[in-house]
């Protein structure tokens, strides 16, 4: 049975998060995807801090994002962030949603490669530590 690797967060944006335009600045959309991010992670007792301690970091290297409507002052989001690969980079698709009406506000994904703590040389496969958290180890 294949682990259910996703995870959802709800929030909503502060006032220091708009613009002048009274709509959530697009760059703080990263900080959003970055909270669901680790709360997924520590689902799996592997977020930053455990990665580091396992001998990786783990930077981001590519970040998509599709703004499909604007995100207001007070506004509940939901946001599912799902681990899609994990053989050679670490890729998670995000979906934000108004918690009220279901409708999409924003998709986007994150793809991270494992770099050694030691050598700070990128690894072209993932460590065997990530398979084991995620409970996905190879047949």
């Amino acid at each position: 049975m294949k682990p259910d690797l996703s995870h959802e967060i709800e929030l909503s944006p502060a006032f220091h998060d708009l613009d002048p335009m009274d709509i959530v600045w697009h760059g703080n959309y990263a900080k959003y995807l970055e909270l669901a991010r680790c709360a997924l992670l520590s689902k799996f007792d592997y977020d930053y801090p455990q990665m580091k301690a396992s001998g990786f970091m783990w930077p981001i290297v590519d970040m998509r994002l599709k703004y499909v409507r604007p995100a207001r002052y007070g506004q509940k989001l939901r946001i599912r962030a799902e681990i899609t690969e994990w053989e050679n980079r670490l890729r998670i698709d995000y979906r934000i949603r108004d918690a009220d009406t279901g409708h999409k506000v924003n998709q986007a994904h994150t793809i991270q490669v494992a770099v050694s703590v030691e050598t700070r040389e990128m690894q072209f496969v993932c460590p065997r530590v990530l398979w084991e958290r995620l409970g996905v180890m190879p047949g």
